[in-house]
């Protein structure tokens, strides 16, 4: 776990919000991508509540010393950390609760390791969603994204808006299987009686950020926290939504109790209507340093999104009850304050 005073807090305002978390007896939890921005929080969050709720809990990921690392506080028995790769097939398992988080979310790696990006998008989730239907009843979480609109020049996109991809490039791997991926859930719906619920987040950012993580965001508050010079790889001028990684966790929680089966639903922050080099000038700003321009080389410009327009219309999810907490300024100062006082949890 990460040991800040702010993540705590974040960890403590889920656990303080009104849900019927006595629905969770009886149930086996599974959570995929646990090392991850979104993954690592849900699983501490419910860590927390195994002492008080009878229920099993399964944290997936990849790199088994990471989870060892940032899990091995837990000694409760109702608790298992798996190393696997989705991509295989969960046949062992008998999960009927599934936060399917795992995917590559980075421009890195959709350049470097595109068949991973598209496979655990599309394979990964075929098997996760056959082990669900093994089980009555199974509610699935797909953490799908904002990617799934494309370029969109439109002010504000609802969950009704569809952009343009360009299937045929190397970049369109992740925003194509993101889309895909969600039909792959209403099928299983539709056959399996599988209850599907599908969060399209945006951009995220917050103190469960990973090192290796090249989003133009995280370079930014990795390059504050180090005094180095923030770097824009472009003009800056696109307009994008981001959500505190705690707020788009909390999403995801409250859909699993609220969310209407079948339905796609966006996740973003508060007032986050600021273009890329406002947000490079404000966190140059907070860590006393400056911006610059560079030009990306080949290999970090195949993995860059080509969307100039990204701003999500929250009103769906909105009318549920949802409300997100913190705006960009706020998110991004606590975030900046969280690295600062803590030796990283995350690897």
């Amino acid at each position: 776990m990460i040991d800040s005073n702010i993540y705590q807090e974040d960890l403590r305002a889920i656990l303080n919000h009104d849900y019927p978390w006595e629905q969770l007896e009886g149930h086996d939890v599974m959570i995929t991508g646990a090392n991850g921005l979104i993954g690592s929080i849900i699983v501490d969050v419910l860590i927390a509540l195994l002492d008080k709720y009878d229920f099993s809990l399964t944290a997936v990921s990849r790199n088994k010393e990471s989870l060892e690392k940032n899990f091995s506080y837990c000694k409760n028995e109702k608790f298992n950390i798996v190393s696997k790769d989705v991509n295989e097939p969960m046949d062992e398992f008998e999960s009927d609760i599934i936060f399917h988080c795992a995917s590559n979310t980075h421009p890195q790696q959709y350049s470097t390791d595109p068949i991973g990006t598209i496979f655990t998008n599309v394979i990964g989730l075929k098997n996760l969603l056959d082990m669900a239907s093994k089980r009555q009843n199974s509610k699935f979480i797909f953490a799908s994204s904002v990617e799934v609109y494309g370029i969109n020049d439109k002010d504000a996109l609802d969950e009704t808006s569809h952009g343009y991809i360009d299937c045929n490039t190397l970049r369109a791997g992740y925003n194509e299987s993101k889309r895909l991926g969600e039909s792959i859930c209403q099928a299983y719906r539709y056959k399996h009686d599988i209850k599907c619920i599908i969060p399209r987040i945006s951009r995220c950012y917050g103190p469960s950020l990973k090192s290796d993580d090249t989003k133009a965001l995280s370079q930014f508050i990795k390059n504050g926290l180090s005094k180095k010079d923030i770097v824009l790889k472009s003009k800056g001028m696109q307009r994008y939504s981001y959500c505190y990684s705690a707020d788009a966790a909390n999403a995801l929680l409250y859909l699993l109790f609220y969310g209407k089966d079948g339905e796609a639903y966006n996740i973003s922050g508060p007032d986050n209507d600021m273009r890329l080099k406002d947000i490079a000038e404000y966190i140059a700003k907070i860590s006393g340093t400056k911006v610059v321009y560079d030009i990306p080389d080949e290999i970090e410009s195949i993995g860059y999104s080509k969307a100039e327009n990204a701003v999500l219309d929250i009103s769906k999810i909105k009318s549920l009850g949802w409300m997100p907490q913190y705006n960009l300024k706020d998110g991004l100062l606590r975030t900046i304050t969280s690295f600062g006082e803590s030796t990283r949890g995350q690897k």
